[in-house]
């Protein structure tokens, strides 16, 4: 296909990104064709708002096969050039779920040679795993590779020398995704070369840099291939502008839908000709093609060049079949025909389409695209890239569960027939119930065609004993290769060899609510705790001033509890413990924990935190990540305190819990603390219940870091759980300002530790729950009937204070310089401080235990005695 006919099929008068340029005020920067590759539109992603929508990919606007085709067959003979045509030989091509894998294809054919793997989110039953890897800025992340031979990203299936990989994908955005499989890849066959290939290349200087340091830090050649190159603007703000104008959208869409269907039913009850229009819908007929014997649908196990020789043969007769039916439907013969792929078999559908259209000629006008799970905004403006949606359940009885699907720029087009391209495994009657996709295409087209190819089993494959039958539905696999951990100062104000954050950053999504609207939903059961966050509490000078002397004044203390919990977990679990904090609260512990061993016995403990959620359990993802780089039997569980000790019980049964899933097993569920005084653990620091100065304060004392999130439309099966890091409260931070005040006093406590820890060890410290008891004692006491209401111990009544609607607060009688934040706190949102005897804890802080937003006073801070 030439460049002029390229551009003379994708330029428009109006570029289709003016609509959300205009709007949002993103910019396309960059060569002369960048906008006529190019469209914009918007969609609902807490990570990216905009989407790159390509005019010559065939995925969301149809295009002319040949076209689409063309584009990565022109990028496949540049790489040829570039490597010669003896390295070409050795070159494996790899392309990406769901959006480039008939690019990626494409490009393995100009290769001419190469054999050719894509990545795919559908597990298949008995295929053992090669590999996997994430997509950091994609709704759905987990990308499995599941080739028949396992030899062929090795060396091409060849048996010869490592050989080049070919990385395809539609856009170089950051490089981040690109780099994580090279990483991953590399680390089980190390090559030389490597290079990636793209549409559009639209990474910023400094992702450009990143490559090249990259390159450097494996040894190895990492050449780019794009045909067009540029950068996207964002203005400040328009994650949110984004989020606000699709929700501006959707309800505006709605509405009018909502209008429509209200006339249309007034209209049928007055007795027009509505019903019998609506009955009305086109034919659906099935259509043969005769699918050569051997050949896979696509490059989800493998694509040969033997298969690439072999379709080639079968395309002009399987067009023929496909142009026969369609000139045996009644009426005149279909001119604009569209031939509608699946989700990730591209490659097939588009192949077809490129025959089709030779078998048709000029006589008619053949487009080529495909169905996504993507959802994106529709908007009928010439200006606008998705001008039309069809909405329709999921067919292929997917791994992560059912869903919507969608079908773009095909309603309103005017094509007189489309040909529906699935593989078997899609066959299903979802495909054909009257919501299903073939009901929804007959709404807009003269004819559907429906066209099953059999989807190709591997020989090392469970069997279904059914010759051509779908593949099983196996249990869930996990993807070989997880997200690796976050550290700063990208992610925290901590240094990157203090902790590395088993978490998701979340920084750019709008989590917080205000405490008075988060109580009454999770008290009424219509949000959990963990799906939203509290606003972050901005300390007032007298109350920044009581911190900092408190922490001067328990410094010492709190050093000795780091010592003692330190050389305990050293003696019973040494001789090179993994220390996994429970973010957040734990991990100024874990950090102190990590110091007091390198400084007193020069080990570099590795620490990572992790999320643990009441109610929901810890993240199973992040455990996985663990088993995968450490022994399970060394990693050791660390919080700050126990209260009642919740957590500890919530961290026993998640540990159960994924052992009897699958997960590895091997964990010790016990957690270490530095203050343990509800007698929940066997290993602590002390058992008294002091002020310990980082629960004084939220994310400014741990690293500017959130509370953990955990929430269906961020965090999927194979995710970390999530977090923000706040980098705004920099000027507040006192993170470092905690840590080096205690690891000040390690040397004047070496000697109290070494004492301590002597008479732990011989001691006998089982668990009493002790605080537990006192806690059902006190919920019943005061009528409140919830223990998840008692909060108990200075750490977690200053959090009641900081985070939650308290109704009072019980000090033991007698309390003194530990409690001054308490009181303080407590003074500014009007609770009342009860002074109470025969109280195991220093203090307990007790929720409201019948709130709703008119229990609080008039300032939405103080509330009223039930």
């Amino acid at each position: 296909m030439s460049e002029r006919a390229t551009r003379e099929e994708t330029v428009d008068v109006v570029w289709s990104g003016s609509w959300v340029a205009e709007r949002l005020g993103v910019a396309l920067e960059g060569d002369g064709e960048l906008q006529e590759l190019l469209g914009l539109a918007l969609r609902r992603n807490p990570k990216r708002a905009h989407l790159l929508v390509s005019n010559v990919l065939g995925k969301h606007v149809p295009q002319r096969p040949s076209v689409v085709h063309g584009a990565g067959f022109e990028l496949g003979e540049r790489v040829r050039a570039l490597l010669g045509a003896q390295e070409a030989r050795r070159a494996v091509v790899l392309g990406y779920a769901e959006t480039a894998t008939g690019l990626g294809h494409a490009v393995a054919d100009g290769l001419r040679d190469a054999p050719y793997l894509h990545s795919t989110r559908r597990p298949v039953a008995g295929v053992e795993q090669a590999g996997g890897f994430e997509e950091s800025h994609s709704h759905a992340t987990s990308h499995l590779l599941l080739p028949e031979d396992r030899d062929l990203l090795a060396s091409g299936g060849t048996g010869a020398d490592a050989s080049v990989l070919v990385l395809v994908d539609d856009e170089f955005s950051t490089g981040n995704t690109v780099l994580n499989t090279i990483r991953a890849l590399h680390a089980l066959h190390p090559r030389e070369r490597y290079v990636i290939v793209a549409l559009v290349d639209m990474r910023s200087a400094g992702d450009r840099d990143r490559l090249t340091v990259f390159a450097a830090e494996i040894g190895a050649r990492v050449d780019l291939v794009t045909r067009s190159t540029g950068t996207v603007a964002l203005p400040d703000g328009v994650l949110e502008r984004g989020q606000a104008l699709v929700a501006a959208q959707e309800a505006e869409q709605a509405e009018q839908a909502g209008r429509a269907a209200h006339a249309a039913h007034a209209g049928r009850a007055e007795g027009s000709a509505g019903a019998a229009e609506d009955a009305a819908s086109a034919p659906v007929t099935r259509v043969d093609l005769d699918w050569p014997a051997g050949v896979p649908d696509g490059g989800r196990h493998g694509f040969t060049p033997a298969h690439r020789a072999a379709l080639e043969a079968a395309l002009p007769a399987m067009a023929d079949r496909i142009a026969a039916e369609l000139g045996d439907a009644a009426g005149p013969a279909p001119r604009r025909v569209l031939v509608l792929g699946f989700e990730e078999l591209m490659y097939a559908p588009l192949r077809l389409g490129t025959a089709l259209e030779a078998t048709l000629g000029a006589d008619a006008e053949v487009r080529y695209s495909t169905t996504t799970r993507s959802p994106v905004l529709a908007v009928d403006d010439p200006g606008y890239a998705i001008r039309t949606r069809l909405v329709f359940p999921a067919h292929d009885d997917p791994a992560d569960g059912p869903g919507d699907r969608y079908a773009y720029n095909v309603a309103g087009a005017g094509f007189d027939a489309v040909v529906a391209v699935v593989d078997s495994t899609a066959d299903t009657p979802e495909l054909h119930a009257p919501d299903g996709l073939l009901a929804r295409l007959a709404e807009h087209t003269g004819h559907v065609l429906l066209a099953v190819l059999p989807s190709y089993v591997p020989a090392t494959a469970a069997p279904t004993g059914v010759p051509g039958a779908p593949t099983p539905a196996p249990e869930r696999q996990e993807p070989a290769v997880l997200p690796e951990p976050l550290r700063g100062p990208d992610f925290s104000s901590y240094a990157p060899q203090d902790v590395g954050w088993l978490l998701q950053d979340l920084s750019d999504t709008e989590l917080e609510a205000p405490t008075e609207e988060r109580e009454e939903a999770i008290q009424s059961g219509g949000a959990h705790y963990a799906e939203s966050l509290p606003v972050e509490y901005q300390p007032s000078a007298e109350y920044q001033a009581l911190f900092t002397a408190a922490l001067e004044t328990s410094a010492a203390r709190i050093a000795r509890a780091v010592g003692t919990v330190t050389e305990t977990v050293l003696a019973e679990r040494g001789p090179r413990p993994v220390l996994v904090s429970l973010a957040r609260a734990g991990t100024p512990v874990g950090v102190l924990m990590r110091r007091w061993a390198q400084h007193r016995h020069g080990l570099d403990l590795p620490h990572y935190a992790i999320s643990i959620v009441r109610g929901r359990g810890i993240d199973a993802t992040a455990l996985r990540w663990l088993a995968a780089h450490h022994d399970p039997a060394d990693v050791v569980f660390v919080d700050g305190w126990t209260g009642k000790g919740a957590i500890t019980r919530e961290l026993a049964a998640a540990i159960t819990e994924f052992e009897a899933s699958g997960g590895p097993a091997g964990f010790d569920p016990e957690i270490s603390v530095l203050a343990d005084p509800g007698g929940c653990v066997r290993t602590y620091g002390t058992r008294e219940d002091f002020l310990i100065p980082s629960a004084c304060l939220n994310s400014t004392v741990s690293g500017l870091i959130s509370r953990t999130v955990l929430r269906a439309d961020l965090v999927g099966p194979d995710d970390f759980h999530g977090g923000k890091f706040y980098r705004e409260l920099a000027d507040s931070d006192v993170s470092g300002l905690f840590l080096d005040t205690v690891a000040a006093r390690f040397d004047e406590m070496a000697g109290q530790v070494e004492t301590a820890a002597k008479e732990l060890l011989a001691a006998d410290r089982a668990p009493t729950w002790e605080g537990w008891a006192a806690v059902e004692r006190i919920s019943e006491e005061y009528g409140i009937h919830d223990v998840n209401l008692v909060k108990p111990g200075v750490g977690e009544t200053t959090r009641v204070l900081l985070r939650r609607v308290p109704w009072k607060i019980l000090a033991k009688r007698g309390a003194g310089a530990d409690l001054e934040h308490i009181r303080l706190l407590a003074e500014q949102r009007g609770v009342p401080v009860e002074e109470v005897d025969d109280l195991p804890y220093s203090c307990v802080g007790l929720i409201h235990p019948r709130f709703t937003r008119g229990a609080t006073g008039a300032d939405g801070k103080a509330v009223q005695g039930a």
